[in-house]
């Protein structure tokens, strides 16, 4: 890696806000010895932009030796961060491959078919003489031959091993304080009708521990190199069996390493394992620390790596949760360079959410949104219920409000589709989400409010939440929570000029901001200090429909849509 071209790697003929001191940091940092180097950007610093300029920084094949790996992997949890990436013309560089089901077979008659399921994955042997046109095989040539190859995280870690897509000098892993999660998620094993072909005649008995997970797990991959084997006989397969093959095959080998795993006394690996109900019922087998797998799928990988993200709140702490020794971390803060008052968060609690608290708190909170309806009466809303179970019980009370045509919402099937719509829309509804604090981007007229109904603590009903719970893991609890809260937070303030409100509906939150404010990067805490109660309209489902709107209303949005670039953007709102 060569950090003293950063400057001249930067895609943008300009720096925006702190981008030109963050360079600097990012370069001394690596200059230092560090090998792996944290960055804390705050949501709309363009990040993708610094990591751009630390991929461009990548050992060329002119400069190391024939053995040397040479080029850059960028790597992201999120499609939708993908997404961005492919539609940025200052990013038209990062050469994008994606998984073989998001690519069409162009055979004829096959156009229908993704390429996972084409005539090559399906005959012994066939010879595809359209392979160099092939959409994902040009793809994924192109990735693997240019200096700088971008991915999700998913495909990255299913790349682990492959001689297509071997080590490189520079890892960037963007969205990066998840990473730790979602390699837990990567690593779980699925033992379900979804997951095991012939589910219906190898239903476990009651997995009672480790040990019984263990032996179902023996005996599961006899059964799935029986079925290979019988499918190995075939010289021509059908979708459904190339379908079989690949589960079977994924199956065999993420049983195989939970039964290495398993065996190895010095392994490092604790694992949980969870029935979905009685005998019979779907298994979850599940790494708590996930360091090892990894290592293989991820610290392998590169020489250098970059992370990049607004919420990696503890370096310590992030590294004992991936694996990595501090000593060869550095870590890189980029202040936040929107101003304080764009950016405003308001109390408007109503009580605890937790289970027990909700059936009194929800009906207050849904109160609380149509007055909050009522003073946005031509803005877009943004609800993060947290749960289907809230959303919905919100949704039926909203509607008895008498304001359900100006609510949007979402089940698990449709929430892309319904989001997609909704984003498209003019009219000033609120849509009710699930899961959607992170890699959302709202800017401007797309949402200018959003409402927080819980605190987003990890549910202690998963064992491994349980399992970190009794070993005294509260701070990761916290801290979890507090990361979820902050990712939220940006989702409706993407730039400078930009400005959006944040209602928090959960006393539990106003709880978690004490517990963990130590964790809490500065300009974070700044907003929390900042916090105010709102001055609302009173309860009227007419005014949260739109039927009436106040002089005082109509006046702040004229003022919003003439102000000067130096007047306040909320005065107009929260001004008396």
């Amino acid at each position: 890696m060569e950090p003293s071209r950063i400057f001249e790697e930067f895609p943008a003929p300009s720096y925006r806000g702190a981008q030109k001191q963050a360079l600097s940091d990012i370069k001394d940092a690596f200059e230092a010895g560090n090998d792996v180097v944290l960055v804390r950007a705050p949501t709309g610093s363009g990040k993708s932009l610094l990591a751009r300029a630390v991929a461009g920084c990548a050992a060329r094949p002119s400069e190391v030796g024939p053995e040397e790996p040479v080029g850059a992997f960028y790597t992201t949890p999120q499609v939708s961060q993908l997404d961005d990436v492919a539609g940025d013309p200052l990013l038209d560089d990062l050469n994008i491959i994606r998984g073989k089901n998001n690519y069409s077979c162009i055979l004829p008659g096959e156009t229908d078919t993704p390429v996972n399921q084409a005539p090559c994955a399906r005959e012994r042997e066939f010879d595809c003489q359209v392979k160099h046109r092939c959409p994902y095989f040009s793809d994924r040539s192109i990735a693997a031959n240019r200096e700088i190859a971008a991915m999700t995280l998913a495909y990255f870690m299913q790349t682990a091993g492959s001689d297509v897509f071997g080590q490189r000098d520079v890892v960037v892993i963007d969205e990066a304080h998840g990473l730790g999660d979602w390699a837990e998620m990567y690593a779980a094993i699925e033992l379900g009708p979804s997951t095991v072909p012939p589910w219906d005649d190898v239903r476990p008995d009651e997995i009672d521990g480790l040990d019984d997970a263990a032996e179902y797990a023996e005996y599961l991959t006899t059964i799935c190199d029986r079925g290979l084997d019988s499918l190995r006989g075939n010289a021509e397969l059908s979708p459904e069996e190339v379908q079989k093959r690949d589960q079977l095959t994924t199956l065999r080998t993420d049983l195989n390493w939970f039964l290495e795993e398993y065996r190895d006394p010095d392994s490092a690996t604790t694992w949980v394992v969870d029935q979905h109900g009685d005998a019979g019922a779907p298994v979850t087998i599940k790494p708590v620390n996930p360091e090892r797998y990894l290592k293989h799928t991820v610290w392998d990988r590169g020489k250098t790596f970059l992370l990049l993200s607004a919420t990696i709140l503890s370096r310590d702490a992030f590294c004992a949760g991936v694996g990595l020794d501090t000593d060869r971390v550095g870590m890189v803060e980029v202040p936040h360079t929107f101003p304080l008052e764009h950016r405003p968060l308001f109390d408007v609690t109503q009580g605890k959410m937790t289970y027990e608290h909700r059936e009194q708190t929800l009906p207050k909170l849904a109160r609380v949104l149509v007055r909050l309806m009522a003073h946005h009466p031509e803005e877009k809303g943004l609800v993060h219920c947290h749960s289907y179970a809230i959303q919905e019980r919100l949704e039926t009370l909203l509607q008895e409000f008498g304001v359900g045509a100006r609510i949007r919402s979402h089940d698990r099937e449709d929430r892309d589709g319904q989001l997609a719509a909704w984003q498209r829309s003019d009219d000033p509804t609120v849509f009710l989400s699930v899961k959607m604090e992170e890699a959302l981007d709202l800017e401007g007229d797309l949402c200018r409010w959003q409402l927080l109904c819980k605190a987003p603590y990890p549910n202690t009903n998963d064992s491994r939440v349980a399992r970190r719970l009794e070993d005294g893991q509260w701070a990761w609890y916290y801290r979890t929570a507090l990361r979820t809260v902050i990712q939220a937070c940006g989702r409706v303030v993407r730039s400078p000029d930009d400005y959006g409100y944040t209602y928090l509906g959960d006393s539990s939150l106003l709880e978690l901001f004490e517990r963990a404010r130590t964790d809490m990067p500065d300009w974070f805490q700044a907003q929390v200090e900042a916090m105010e109660r709102p001055d609302l309209p009173e309860f009227s489902p007419e005014a949260a429909r739109g039927e009436t709107t106040t002089r005082k209303q109509r006046t702040s949005r004229r003022s919003r849509e003439q102000r000067d670039a130096d007047d306040h953007p909320l005065s107009d709102v929260w001004g008396e």
